[in-house]
């Protein structure tokens, strides 16, 4: 069965996954993130793979931005022909083209503000009916199902960055901050994955969260969830677990919140000579296809009301006017 087969059935079954197959898949994934090829994602101190991951340069890129459980987006994205001939799920299947996720999987926003709502309600009475939640974690996890499939199938060509929202523990610290928006977000999915799917599920699924990288080294450009907050090198983003400051500041960044010319910075010290190179994030919405900051060295690009990916070719500066797709 191809990438794209798997992906489809994950998109039209009826109801949430089952929780022993699902769990199988998250330790799966866990074991690949945590041992992968130090060639491209270095060891921390601890012999783990660390916080960075170096791309093909050789390759295109398509830079996926926030997801937030959207995974009929995801599922748009892998049938896509961007590139003229092949799906983007084939061509990624058969190592031409790799595919960059700013991360922020679980958590539906601005589309999802009445049914956090309603689930609010179903929170309150211990989930008793729990018809709204439900819906939310179905697409939560049918995301982050077709995420891990990907990973699986193309190890070296399929990366998920960690964003703000990958923090099924709701916890403060490790570089994590509780989420709430338009309800108690991040504490009902806490609490809705440790009554109907367990505890080992939910710690579980917060070391794979914690065992994604954090910034993206590509031949022409760089990326993170947020702007980086300001300038770190490879030592404290490959040991990020010792850094935790590290993990808040790729994650976590306000706009007009980071030190002056940190992207600058970190363009000038791992891409020192491509004076061209771009630094990607998402993070914070913007209300057009992107947005530019520092100087234009900062292409942010998360429109949550668009199905909009950036497309980077190896042997070419990037343009925004051009290379920024919407695929629906």
């Amino acid at each position: 069965m191809s990438l794209l087969d798997v992906l489809d059935q994950i998109r039209v079954r009826d109801g949430l996954p089952e929780r022993d197959a699902y769990l199988a898949l998250v330790e799966e994934s866990l074991s690949l993130l945590e041992g992968e090829p130090p060639v491209y994602r270095p060891r921390d101190v601890e012999g783990r793979s660390g916080g960075l991951v170096y791309l093909d340069p050789e390759l295109p890129t398509v830079i996926v931005p926030d997801l937030h459980a959207r995974y009929d987006f995801f599922h748009a994205l892998m049938h896509a022909r961007l590139l003229g001939a092949g799906r983007v799920g084939e061509m990624l299947e058969e190592g031409r083209i790799q595919v960059l996720c700013l991360g922020d999987g679980f958590h539906s926003e601005r589309r999802g503000r009445e049914r956090w709502k309603e689930a609010f309600d179903e929170y309150a009475t211990a989930f008793r009916v729990r018809k709204a939640m439900d819906e939310e974690m179905k697409e939560s996890f049918a995301l982050m199902e077709m995420v891990m499939r990907c990973k699986l199938a193309a190890p070296r060509c399929f990366h998920f960055l960690k964003g703000n929202h990958e923090n099924i523990l709701n916890e403060e610290g490790e570089g994590n901050h509780p989420f709430r928006k338009y309800a108690f977000e991040g504490e009902m999915v806490r609490e809705y994955v440790l009554r109907f799917y367990g505890e080992d599920f939910l710690h579980t699924y917060a070391r794979f969260e914690k065992a994604l990288p954090l910034l993206a080294v590509g031949g022409r450009f760089l990326a993170s969830h947020a702007e980086p907050a300001e300038v770190y090198d490879e030592e404290v983003v490959i040991n990020m677990r010792l850094y935790p400051e590290v993990i808040y500041g790729l994650t976590w960044t306000d706009n007009e919140a980071a030190d002056e010319g940190s992207v600058e910075g970190m363009l000038a010290h791992y891409l020192p000579d491509v004076p061209d190179a771009v630094y990607f994030g998402g993070h914070r919405p913007v209300s057009g296809a992107y947005m530019e900051r520092a100087g234009g060295r900062y292409i942010q690009v998360h429109n949550p009301s668009r199905w909009g990916v950036a497309v980077v070719m190896p042997d070419r500066a990037f343009d925004p006017e051009t290379d920024l797709v919407d695929i629906q």
